[in-house]
């Protein structure tokens, strides 16, 4: 197996290597990667972002476009063809339909290709002439964020931390019950193994359902061809030593087949690619569900970056290191939920709730930044009369109901500290305010001839993320 791995590392450092080499006399190739956590927008993110720079009247403030160096956009096959490719078309239709609806949630790993003939700017500008510019945009489920973290961890570590993480979670105290009536040095019988993960996995959905953000493993929410598999069959259980054919012995064989085939090839062969990220994180909807879920946000996406390798892309480090994420960016979506005059709040608790992570990455030669954006406005901004004064609102079409509703959520604090305090201490609740949330659905749609949908920000985000290879 050791053997195996080295090898394996070389070959892939000669690819690497390879790539690098022949880069220079080749069109420019931008590796973006989209992740978050479940319900965080990363289709609606891709197919916007991809519309508008098909379409690019309304982004003004990604340079290229705004300056009309960017010629003309095209999608065109994918590099790797053993990934299926993302459906553009499908949930932009879904878009914007006369009566549009949400896309279906990201359930496996995607990638798309949309390539900019771009004019280059500057001194040198008339002595050449367009140049290609791909952006490999991929996109994968959530939920598998997580099990990034699972690679420098034990069984035995994972057991501890997974049960006590359950404690006061929905389903949590149920399963930790069942896992302290287990014998687990008994002979293993299968059986019990599934009941085992069967309820394990119902106290992850229930969790999730909840707001909580650290539920892994993360096939274990999407197990895709892998459902009722043995390497999807195990479950923590209180640490003891297993003797050989005990049911503890066969769950830690699980766990690191899990590991090895499972995660490790995920990483190796998507995640170890990217050049830039972004990094999208619904914290209006963790705020939402209590302290301990924005708790559990900051320390999920705090070991989530910590998988990342970032840095610069110069050459030499790219030959002998390998590829390095250059740019981070952590974007706080739905925006659109709040009257801008709250967006700084948002952002400014965005870059506290996430301060571990940015540090960690800014030290290792990263660029970063956090902002609020929305890829798809779905309101407009009211001011509406109230007993205590005038009141900033959004409107917008319920999802449930589809009638219209004016919504205020609550006013975020000019502090980051006044949420992420009572958070770190384990309150229960807010002890001076109450945030709500609404579910508002895709708002019909009028596009001017080359406009994309409309959007926060969105022009801002590309702009930090590849406008400067444009």
């Amino acid at each position: 197996m050791v053997i195996a791995t080295i090898a394996d590392q070389i070959t892939r450092t000669i690819e690497g290597v390879g790539h690098t080499l022949t880069a220079p006399f080749s069109d420019p190739v931008i590796r973006l990667g989209v992740t978050g956590l479940s319900r965080a927008g990363k289709t609606v993110f891709i197919t916007s972002l991809v519309a508008n720079l098909m379409d690019r009247g309304r982004m003004p403030q990604l340079e290229a476009a705004a300056s009309g160096s960017i010629r003309t956009a095209y999608l065109q096959p994918q590099p790797d063809d053993t990934v299926p490719r993302f459906a553009y078309e499908t949930y932009l239709t879904q878009l914007t339909a006369p009566d549009p609806s949400w896309p279906q949630g990201t359930r496996q790993i995607s990638e798309l290709r949309i390539s900019l003939r771009v004019q280059p700017s500057g001194l040198l500008s008339g002595l050449s002439g367009p140049r290609t510019v791909h952006i490999d945009i991929v996109d994968y489920p959530g939920e598998w964020l997580l099990d990034l973290g699972l690679l420098d961890q034990t069984y035995a570590e994972w057991s501890t931390a997974a049960l006590d993480r359950a404690k006061g979670r929905p389903g949590g105290d149920h399963y930790a019950a069942l896992a302290a009536g287990v014998d687990p040095t008994v002979a293993l019988d299968e059986p019990q193994a599934q009941v085992l993960a069967e309820r394990f996995t119902a106290h992850l959905k229930e969790a999730r359902e909840a707001g909580f953000s650290d539920c892994s493993p993360g096939r274990f929410l999407l197990p895709g061809d892998l459902a009722g598999s043995p390497v999807l069959t195990f479950a923590p259980l209180p640490d003891a030593r297993y003797p050989r054919g005990s049911l503890g012995r066969e769950f830690e064989r699980r766990f690191e087949s899990y590991k090895r085939n499972v995660v490790r090839p995920f990483f190796q062969d998507h995640f170890a690619k990217i050049d830039r990220q972004i990094v999208l994180v619904d914290v209006l909807g963790a705020i939402h569900a209590g302290p301990a879920a924005l708790d559990d946000l900051r320390n999920a996406m705090a070991r989530i970056l910590g998988a990342f390798r970032p840095g610069r892309n110069a050459f030499l480090t790219r030959i002998f290191q390998g590829r390095r994420v250059e740019k981070i960016l952590f974007a706080a979506t739905k925006a659109d939920h709040l009257h801008h005059s709250q967006h700084p709040q948002l952002t400014a608790i965005t870059q506290a709730l996430l301060r571990e992570a940015k540090d960690r990455a800014d030290f290792a030669g990263a660029q970063t930044a956090a902002m609020s954006i929305a890829a798809l406005r779905t309101t407009v901004e009211e001011t509406v009369d109230h007993k205590d004064g005038p009141l900033d609102v959004v409107r917008g079409r319920l999802r449930d109901t589809n009638k219209q509703a004016a919504f205020y959520p609550g006013k975020l604090p000019d502090d980051p500290a006044h949420l992420l305090a009572p958070a770190r201490e384990g309150s229960d609740k807010w002890l001076d305010a109450d945030y709500s949330i609404m579910n508002f659905a895709p708002a019909p749609l009028t596009r001017k001839p080359g406009d994309g949908p409309p959007h926060i920000r969105l022009d801002k985000a590309a702009q930090f993320l590849f406008g400067d290879r444009l």
